[in-house]
């Protein structure tokens, strides 16, 4: 196995002596090239980092149609992507690293291209209210004014969740919608994918289910 250090991750000492790649604390594209040359077909990646990290890695696998590579995520702390697979933090991640059974779970990518492993926010400019409509499959998630449009990947089929949030001034449950995709329209949407603001407010935005899955190591 192969130890992926993303900028100044802590590694824990049970992951010490086994071989590391130093990365950004984003991995680029060169880097998780570089990463995939040094792998051999029946290692697996143990990936130190932040959502953000894991979500760079799995992009540039998918593009090089290389999803077939066994990954297991050695998160500091909780966070959206430990909590919707059920994984450990920190020492007892590593050793669920070395020794977890895979599975397969479905990857959610945008029409960009781009991997998402944790969570989705869309907001309007500057963090106010989004004005649109969104559809999870034929469900419809809002139409009008809300907060937040939040998109999260499920480790089972179909794959997409998502929700409208609470209303404003009411204190009722969230109302989750699962489908293979989830689609925005918006005069002016702010796309945060697993902690990374876009760059621009775009206008559509779609979340869907790719069509192979990744592979995780799991409890």
């Amino acid at each position: 196995m192969i130890v992926i250090r993303c900028g100044e991750a802590p590694v824990p000492p049970v992951l010490v002596e086994h071989a590391r790649v130093e990365c950004a604390e984003i991995p680029t594209r060169d880097e998780a090239d570089r990463v995939l040359r040094e792998l051999d077909p029946d290692r697996r990646l143990l990936v130190c980092g932040t959502d953000a990290a894991l979500a760079a890695l799995l992009t540039r696998f998918m593009r090089l149609e290389r999803l077939d590579v066994e990954i297991a995520y050695v998160a500091a702390e909780a966070g959206a992507v430990t909590r919707a697979y059920g994984l450990p933090t920190g020492s007892a991640a590593a050793r669920l690293g070395m020794s977890g059974t895979v599975r397969e779970v479905p990857l959610v990518r945008d029409e960009t291209g781009t991997a998402v492993v944790g969570e989705v926010t869309v907001t309007g400019p500057d963090g106010g209210p989004l004005t649109g409509e969104a559809y999870a499959d034929d469900d419809r998630v809002f139409t009008g004014e809300i907060e937040a449009l939040v998109v999260h990947p499920s480790p089972g089929l179909p794959g997409v969740r998502a929700t409208a949030g609470r209303r404003r001034g009411l204190l009722r449950r969230l109302e989750w919608f699962d489908a293979r995709a989830v689609q925005l329209g918006t005069d002016a949407g702010v796309v945060t994918r697993d902690g990374v603001p876009g760059r621009r407010p775009v206008k559509r935005a779609s979340f869907y289910r790719h069509a192979d899955p990744w592979r995780l190591v799991s409890p």
